[in-house]
């Protein structure tokens, strides 16, 4: 984990909010009685860097893609002899359809360590009825990536069917989370 050191100037070291995080300090530059302006303490502060680095480099990376315009196999160097069809996806959608994915993978492990953290063993079934549309995204990115072959057309109607047994299950977890709730006492 990288570690950052920033240095301020600080007149008082009365903390303008309590939290325990090691994560940020604010410091309020109230004058001290026995302080002038001119003799300022100075404080190091250390801040480890967290996830949110990932995540910006992902966003960033993303947007990157998106803006890049059409981009394909064929437009790069390396790779001039291939011929992709008129119908190809281009990086940037690509780069959609994979990150979609994936983050609806992390949003089904997310909603499960929900369900077993909280105790709540309704919203394990919600993590349940994702998994159909999660077979509909991989049917739709196989189909793609054989260039919308013909010959694959019935990947089109098996995406079909399990986006609608997937939106039935997601609503039944849904009514099962309801449910629950509306039988667990209400602590006020």
């Amino acid at each position: 984990m990288a570690t950052a050191t920033m240095t301020f100037p600080l007149f008082s070291a009365n903390p303008i909010f309590s939290c325990k995080s090691k994560q940020s300090h604010f410091y309020s530059l109230s004058l001290l009685p026995n302080r002038t302006p001119a003799a300022p303490q100075t404080r190091f502060v250390t801040r480890k860097s967290s996830s949110y680095g990932t995540v910006a480099g992902m966003i960033g990376a993303g947007l990157a893609l998106s803006l890049a315009g059409p981009a394909s196999a064929s437009s790069l160097p390396l790779l001039a002899q291939l011929s992709e069809p008129a119908n190809a996806l281009s990086l940037p959608t690509w780069a959609i359809h994979v990150s979609s994915v994936v983050e609806w993978i992390a949003a089904m492990a997310l909603v499960w360590q929900y369900g077993e953290k909280s105790g709540l063993e309704s919203w394990k079934g919600l993590s349940w009825g994702m998994v159909p549309l999660l077979g509909g995204a991989f049917c739709a990115c196989t189909w793609h990536f054989f260039y919308n072959s013909e010959s694959l057309e019935v990947l089109v109607a098996l995406q079909a069917a399990l986006t609608v047994i997937g939106n039935a299950t997601m609503c039944i977890a849904a009514f099962r989370i309801y449910k629950s709730t509306e039988e667990r006492p209400k602590n006020l």
